[in-house]
């Protein structure tokens, strides 16, 4: 797949390598609170996304080679959406992601402090849900219930 993003809709389709459109029946995406700096936004995305293979096997494609074999990491098999939205829209998300049951990561503020994994969860298990200072959200689902969760948010720019 060539990943190449249809422009003229919003509809999450694709043409894969013999350019027959791609609709994915899912979608994977990030939702980052839009008053971060940069750095975090770049750094809490690839946290975020982290996880999703593991707990998603699915999402995962098969491993990459170059012309001369040189293998490479299997990738998502389809794209990752990035969104923005205020703090009000990320908790709404975060509430909605919840009781809808789809697969979810969070960051937190909080873990800007931290060092590391165990710390991270730390963070984390220390505040109660609706407590939570959310600086992203992840949400692996359903395109239409993804779709939902995200209501207000808007393409990350």
């Amino acid at each position: 797949m060539n990943d190449r993003r249809d422009t003229n809709t919003n509809t999450n389709t694709y043409t894969d390598a013999d350019n027959a459109p791609v609709r994915f029946d899912t979608k994977i995406a990030v939702l980052l609170r839009d008053d971060l700096e940069t750095w975090q936004r770049l750094n809490v995305t690839a946290f975020l996304v982290s996880g999703l293979g593991t707990q998603v096997p699915e999402v995962v494609g098969a491993p990459y080679a170059d012309a001369d074999d040189t293998p490479y990491l299997p990738m998502f098999r389809q794209p990752v959406l990035v969104f923005a939205g205020s703090k009000e829209i990320l908790s709404s998300a975060h509430t909605k992601a919840v009781g809808r049951g789809v697969t979810a990561a969070v960051f937190t503020s909080d873990l800007f402090a931290t060092g590391h994994d165990e710390a991270n969860r730390a963070a984390v298990r220390a505040v109660p849900r609706g407590d939570l200072d959310l600086v992203g959200l992840a949400v692996y689902g359903p395109r239409n219930a993804v779709d939902k969760i995200l209501k207000g948010a808007s393409m990350h720019p």
